[in-house]
């Protein structure tokens, strides 16, 4: 089956006016306990103290983006050689396809690793989600058997809306997602799925449910410090993905970065990234928009406040065990 790659389009489903409340109300009967702000492990103690090298220039830390909706690959190339970052995971956005994407691999073989998406935030897709049509597995399923892809997608099963962008709310732990896992178990790649927390708990049973499958969770869902601890631990196959997180400021939300103040982490999340260093990987959400510079040097700052030891994992180490690269 061939889907005609459109641009998003229609309301989708409309947004809930109590989407926020429902959103606050999952976080507090879900995720809150006494205690679920965990203590400072006493390896991320021992990491800090014993390995204070002082960081690179900040202009120069390497990393591998594995986060880039590629909607122009020759813009995408003259970022990338202009801020020096060698590599980057892309996958179709507003203006691209699967077709394009590779296409543009194909022509980068050095710089883009592809992933291959079937998202429902495709108005051509989006049907076929609610219907749940095995159709749509099967035509991820003869992509993947190229070998030609290093993972597939971004998956945006559950997407708060955005400017141009209709809400997406589908069940993580429902028929298509568990056929998108079983495909990634079969052909033994990587899953990035955006999921927000209205879902979370549908999420944490996908994940549970398919153990041997590595799921990048696109932003971290956005979630706050205690969930995103609180998920890690629980998930020994979640590697949380901080594009966009790293941004001073989020037009959707403020609390979305994970920055105290415009130069400075929040101390409790580098605790978080220190004492599970190899649960992280970085990217930009870059989009070939004009501000894509601006994310590079804003995920380069966050690199820097790093140990040595951490920063290499999170740049680029993770990511490359991820892909086997």
């Amino acid at each position: 089956m061939t889907i005609p790659i459109t641009q998003t389009e229609g309301a989708g489903r409309r947004t809930q006016p109590r989407r926020m409340a429902v959103a606050l109300v999952a976080v507090l009967l879900w995720g809150w306990e006494a205690g679920a702000q965990l203590p400072v492990r006493a390896a991320a103690r021992t990491r800090a103290a014993s390995d204070s090298a002082a960081a690179p220039g900040v202009d120069t830390i390497a990393f591998t983006d594995a986060h880039v909706h590629l909607n122009d690959a020759a813009a995408q190339v003259a970022s990338m050689r202009e801020s020096g970052v060698a590599r980057a995971v892309v996958f179709w956005g507003r203006s691209s396809s699967n077709a394009s994407v590779l296409e543009a691999a194909r022509a980068n073989p050095d710089r883009f690793i592809p992933f291959v998406s079937v998202s429902p935030e495709r108005a051509a897709y989006r049907e076929l989600w609610a219907r749940s049509d095995p159709g749509l597995l099967a035509e991820l399923d003869r992509e993947l058997r190229t070998g030609r892809y290093g993972g597939i997608g971004e998956i945006s099963v559950v997407h708060f809306p955005g400017d141009g962008f209709p809400e997406a709310d589908f069940d993580p732990a429902g028929p298509m997602m568990r056929g998108i896992m079983k495909l990634a178990a079969e052909h033994r790649v990587p899953v990035m799925i955006h999921c927000e927390i209205t879902r979370l708990e549908a999420f944490s049973t996908l994940l549970g449910d398919f153990p041997g499958v590595t799921v990048i969770w696109a932003h971290g869902g956005y979630t706050p410090y205690f969930l995103a601890a609180r998920m890690i631990e629980k998930h020994p196959n979640l590697i949380y993905e901080l594009s966009a997180r790293t941004w001073a400021e989020h037009p959707r939300s403020p609390d979305y970065t994970i920055f105290r103040n415009e130069r400075t982490v929040w101390p409790r999340w580098i605790e978080l990234i220190e004492g599970q260093p190899q649960r992280f990987i970085i990217g930009t959400d870059a989009a070939q928009r004009g501000n894509d510079r601006e994310k590079v040097n804003r995920v380069r700052l966050f690199l820097s406040q790093l140990t040595p030891s951490t920063r290499v994992l999170v740049a680029t180490g993770n990511l490359d065990r991820i892909l086997r690269r």
